[in-house]
């Protein structure tokens, strides 16, 4: 949760609102999150997911978590490729944008990794926790032409 700008969850009810929200925003066609977890394995390791959909403009946000004890084996590449294909394919969507912390490099190369391109870098375009953070944009046209 280092570079997630948004407080961590510190009891069961913080995580039973937060499964509420990705439940309700599913229930509502405005975002799909999916479990990661490892083959014949129930236990979550991750989630990843379009946090945000505009069906008008037929983009989405991607978003993603994976605990530091799976990352760099080569997981959240695997779970980007999946969720990507159902976004281009099962959505139909003409684009992906993920909204990062410039200062998390593991995202920037995952993303770029997957030809998402830099359109935007925000100078303290937020407040969190005290301080103002940058915010940088990547994105990724269709791959299904």
């Amino acid at each position: 949760m280092q570079f997630i700008d948004r407080p961590l969850a510190t009891s069961a009810e913080d995580a039973l609102d937060l499964i509420k929200k990705i439940t309700d925003s599913t229930n509502n066609n405005e975002g799909i999150t999916w479990a990661i977890s490892l083959q014949n394995d129930t236990a979550l390791i991750g989630t990843i997911g379009f946090l945000k959909v505009d069906k008008e403009n037929y983009r989405a946000e991607l978003g993603y978590l994976l605990h530091p004890s799976h990352q760099q084996k080569g997981l959240m590449q695997e779970a980007v490729l999946a969720v990507l294909f159902y976004g281009f394919s099962a959505i139909k969507l003409h684009s992906v944008e993920a909204n990062i912390n410039p200062a998390k490099v593991a995202s920037k190369k995952l993303l770029e990794k997957n030809r998402f391109v830099q359109e935007a870098y925000f100078k303290e375009n937020f407040y969190y926790r005290g301080r103002f953070m940058d915010a940088a944009i990547y994105a990724l046209l269709t791959l299904l032409k």
